[in-house]
Order: structure tokens, then sequence, then C-alpha cells
């Protein structure tokens, strides 16, 4: 007797089966298998040792700083302006240089010392770190609510954090440690009069104020550069709490702000931001009485105005905390073209610390993971290997395999060759109906419409060309509208044929061009699609190739004009599948 089932769902059965982690269907996820009634438990036991061996790993180091946390996605959109100059004239950084343009963010808020289900109502900075997935690469601006520091030198930052946390021998927090460190530390004292005074407590997480605190620099394009410091201000309001509100909240909650934001979120309350920018010649600057690359120090803004260069929302929250804020890791050095560091000391040593730790928490191949890649950008690099590795270079085996053995290598929907090929299913239904007014299509990758609204513009340069997603999966419709390639969360969706996360580079640059708009189909139309077209025409559709019935059924496309086709495409499937969503 082994630990999985020879048994599979039963006909119409279409839950999900559970498995282990080798895909094998679980027989009994409840009991050991034992020798005897009352024996021991054996050995070979398979699905008890992952189980119960997987269970003893799933926990990684937490933070030693910023334990307690919450992550957040969004998007930038920039001003194209540094208050009323163009913002070309100090940075060539490509996401600032477009008014209207957006840039896909993630942010993480959390408080500094706690761990990680300490309050989040404790006197404490918070952490402000926000990454830009931009089409250079990402971009990280890692800071606080709070716009100095304690201290200017990296060397002493193990100490002040030793000084915050509890007592290594009692585990309490002590007032004595704390101020012991500052008192000996006088560049310290600006930040404690920040730490004691009402921003000390933020109310949540939405009404805090965020702060680059360290000095960076910007290049134009001529190679130019100029001191900056960044600073982000809710449009909500600065909110803070007193002692008292404090003590009564964590009395009942200790995660009230992470609570706060996830319910704003969903009511469609999105919070908002706008990113002001602090701008410096770069030089000496002997006659300023304090040194503008010390991060315990903030520049006097009557002769450093802050000015407006964008704003930032923030729309969806994560899907797996885990996997999306735990394992989410930003670092100093992140930077992109036009962006660069300054001889700030805290900086150069924050640029080694903040990646090394991730290093350490997560592993040597964090950044392969989906929320910490550059999602805009392509990655090629000569790294390889290390623990946890998870890509292969899967063209270059893909076109080993077939040299060696003879085979023929079939490209991926972003190919012209395969964006050609689809295109004849245009080709073939204006041959069989004569011209048409409009053509729907589905789309997943985006090949099959790439090649469609080619071929059938081709012969019908009038053609209206209407792209069709399941609502879970609308990445090429927010891609259309925001004018470059976003990603969504993998979809979960009936349509798993068009479950992708982003669009093609390829065939986004064909459809942005040739197709004249996108809607979206719910799960409930999909089935009312799959159901009219097997009762009514006889004819089985799978999920995916249903949506473009769908829409039209649903009236999802405005202003039909008479005589329009539609692409039902897609593969097989399952009787049972099939008969288990018409029967849902």
């Amino acid at each position: 007797m082994t630990d999985v089932s020879s048994k599979g769902p039963a006909p119409g059965d279409d839950r999900k089966v559970l498995t282990n982690r080798q895909g094998h269907p679980v027989h009994d996820n409840q009991n050991q298998r034992t020798v005897g009634a009352r024996g021991p438990a054996t050995l070979e036991n398979y699905q008890f040792l992952e189980k119960i061996s997987h269970f003893d790993r799933e926990r990684i180091p937490e933070r030693v700083v910023h334990a307690r946390g919450v992550t957040a996605y969004g998007w930038f959109e920039a001003y194209g302006t540094w208050g009323e100059e163009p913002i070309s004239r100090y940075t060539r950084a490509k996401l600032f240089q477009e008014r209207g343009k957006r840039t896909d963010v993630a942010v993480r808020f959390s408080t500094v010392i706690g761990g990680r289900d300490s309050s989040e109502a404790a006197r404490d900075p918070r952490g402000f770190a926000v990454k830009f997935y931009t089409e250079d690469g990402n971009w990280d601006l890692v800071g606080n609510n709070l716009g100095v520091f304690f201290i200017r030198d990296a060397i002493k930052f193990p100490d002040v954090i030793h000084a915050l946390k509890p007592d290594p021998v009692t585990f309490e927090q002590q007032p004595r440690r704390i101020f012991d460190f500052m008192s000996q530390t006088p560049e310290s004292m600006h930040m404690l009069v920040n730490l004691f005074s009402p921003r000390g407590i933020p109310s949540d997480y939405r009404h805090m104020q965020g702060f680059g605190v360290n000095t960076y620099k910007w290049v134009n394009a001529e190679g130019h550069t100029v001191l900056v410091k960044y600073h982000w201000m809710p449009k909500q309001g600065v909110r803070s709490m007193t002692e008292e509100d404090a003590a009564n909240v964590q009395a009942h909650s200790l995660g009230h702000a992470t609570k706060d934001l996830y319910e704003a979120v969903a009511r469609g309350d999105h919070p908002e931001w706008e990113l002001l920018v602090q701008m410096m010649d770069d030089h000496d600057h002997p006659e300023l009485d304090f040194d503008p690359l010390d991060d315990t120090k903030t520049w006097p803004e009557q002769d450093f105005p802050p000015k407006p260069v964008g704003r930032m929302v923030l729309d969806r929250m994560p899907e797996n905390f885990f996997a999306e804020n735990e394992q989410i890791s930003f670092g100093t050095g992140v930077l992109v073209d036009g962006l660069d560091f300054s001889d700030d000391k805290m900086l150069v040593g924050r640029t080694f610390s903040y990646s090394d730790t991730q290093r350490y928490r997560v592993g040597p191949n964090y950044l392969q993971l989906p929320v910490n890649q550059p999602k805009n950008a392509r990655v090629h690099t000569n790294q390889r290997d290390g623990q946890m590795t998870y890509y292969v270079d899967g063209v270059a085996l893909g076109q080993a395999l077939a040299a060696e053995r003879g085979l023929a290598l079939i490209p991926p929907y972003d190919h012209p060759h395969i964006i050609a090929g689809q295109g004849t299913a245009a080709l073939e239904l204006i041959e069989e109906t004569g011209d048409l007014d409009a053509l729907i299509v589905p789309v997943g990758g985006g090949g099959l419409i790439a090649g469609s609204a080619t071929a059938g513009k081709g012969l019908l340069p009038g053609l209206r060309v209407v792209g069709v997603e399941p609502e879970a999966g609308d990445d090429t419709r927010r891609s259309l509208r925001a004018g470059r390639r976003v990603s969504v969360p993998v979809p979960k969706t009936l349509a798993d044929g068009l479950a992708a996360d982003t669009p093609g580079e390829l065939t986004f640059s064909i459809n942005r061009r040739l197709v004249d708009g996108v809607c979206v189909v719910s799960e409930e139309e999909i089935r009312e699609a799959m159901r009219f077209a097997f009762e009514r025409l006889r004819i089985v559709v799978e999920p995916s190739g249903a949506c473009g019935l769908a829409a039209l059924l649903a009236r999802r496309v405005e202003s039909l004009p008479r005589r329009v086709g539609v692409i039902v495409s897609g593969g097989n499937i399952d009787t049972r599948r099939f008969t288990a969503i018409l029967g849902g």
C-alpha cells in the first residue's frame, strides 16, 4: 500500500484533487500508516515525511529590522516636470520623462524594531520602500516615514539596532540601553526629536509620509549631476496617534495598519502619494552650515523647495502574503540609468547591507522570485546555478535538443512565424464569409489576435478588431491603456489558455498598433457561451475558445456593426471537466 491514491475523481467531480509535491494524488492526509492499529509508524510513509519536513521549513529568518510589514501594488504616474521645469534638464531616467507615463510599483510599509508579529501601533520609525518596475530594470527607493536617521556612518548601524532591540539576556526592551547609545551619539538627537514627536506613531500606513532619507544624484543626458532628496506626501493627509490612542488600538489588534490597508483597497479607496524632490547643485557647498550628504540633517525647504515629479496610487494587494511580502526584497543599490549614488556614507553602507541580508534570508537567487524580478525589462546575465535556481535557458536547451536529435523546434507565441501562422484563422474566416466589419478574437499572450489583426486588416483596411480576455487576466487590456506592457497576477480562470500574466513583447508591439480595443468577460459569461455553443450550435468549445462568443452574447463590445466575425479556437477539453463546467 502506498501513500497515494490510484483512483481519480468520480465522473463529473471537478473539485481539485489534493496531491503531494511530486504531483501524486494523496490517499489519506489525516492518518499515518502504522504496523497494526496501535503499532509504530513506518519510515516509508512518504506523505507524512514530506508534509512534516516541509512544515519544519516553512519559515525563513525574519528581517533583522522591518520584520513586521505589508506589501501593496499599484502604479506611479510621472508629471514630466520638476515643478514647472522639464525634468529632462536634470535626469534622463525614462520613468520621469513623459507626462502621464505609468510605471508598475510594489510598496512595502513596515515597522522597524519589533518582530514579525509585533504591534503596528508602537512608537517606532516606519519603513516606506518602493520598487519601481521600469523599462530599464527595477529601481528601489528605500526610505522611512521620518526624514532623518540616528547615525551618519554605516559602521554604527549594528550598534544602534542592538541598542533599540531587546536585551540579549532578558529579552526586555530597555530604555536605558537606547539612551546609553543615543547620549554618546549626539547626531541622533534630530531623529530622537522626530521619533518622540506625534510623528513617532502614525495612525496607519495610508496617512503616513515617506522620505528617501539619504542624498542621491540625478544625471541628465549630458552627464551633468545634481543632488536630490525624495519625499512622499499622502494625498489622504498625515495623521498620528497619541500614546493613549495607540494603547487602545493595540489592546484589540496588533496589525491594525495592515488591516486598514487591505480594507481600503478592497472598497476602492485607493491611497495616493505625491512624490516631491528637493534639488541642490552637486558640489561641496561651503556656504552651508551643514553637510548635504549627512542623513541626520534635513535640507531647509525655504532654500531647497520640494517640487512634485509624479504621483503613486496603490490599487491591489498580494495574493500570497509570504511570497509577496516576506520574500519581497529591496536594496538602495538598485538604481536605473539617470539615477545615481552620492557620497553619503550611510547610503554606501546600506547599499551592501540591504542586498546582502536578502541573500542570507531568501537565498542567492532571490532575484529570480516573481515579486523581485524586473517585470518590464529583459534579464541577460552570465550568472548561473546556486541554491534554489528554478529556471533554465529554455530556448538554448530546445535548440540543443533539436540539433542533437533532428527535431523541429516550435517557437513560442511571441514569434513572427507563429503570429503569421495564427493569422490564417482570420484569412480563412474572411475567405469563407466574405467582407466583415468587425472581428472578435480571444487574447492570451496576444499571438492569435496579432496574427488575425495583421491578416484581417491587410485584406480589409477598415476592419475593426476587438480582443476578449477573462476578467481575472486582463493583462493586454491594461497594457494597451497604459501604453506599455504591464503584468497581472497569474490569472485563476476557467479560460486557462488565456491565463498569461503579461503580453508578449512582439505581440504587444503589433496589437497596440492594430487592435481597436479589448473587453473582458466573466466566468459565468464564459459558461453561458459554452452552453450556447453546445445546445444551439452543436459545438463543444473549451473555455478559452468560447471567450469571443461570450463577449458577443453578453454585449460586451460596444456599437457593433452589421457583419461581425468571431474566432472560436482552443484545444481539447476533458468530457468530465466540460460537463462539470456546464453544470456549474
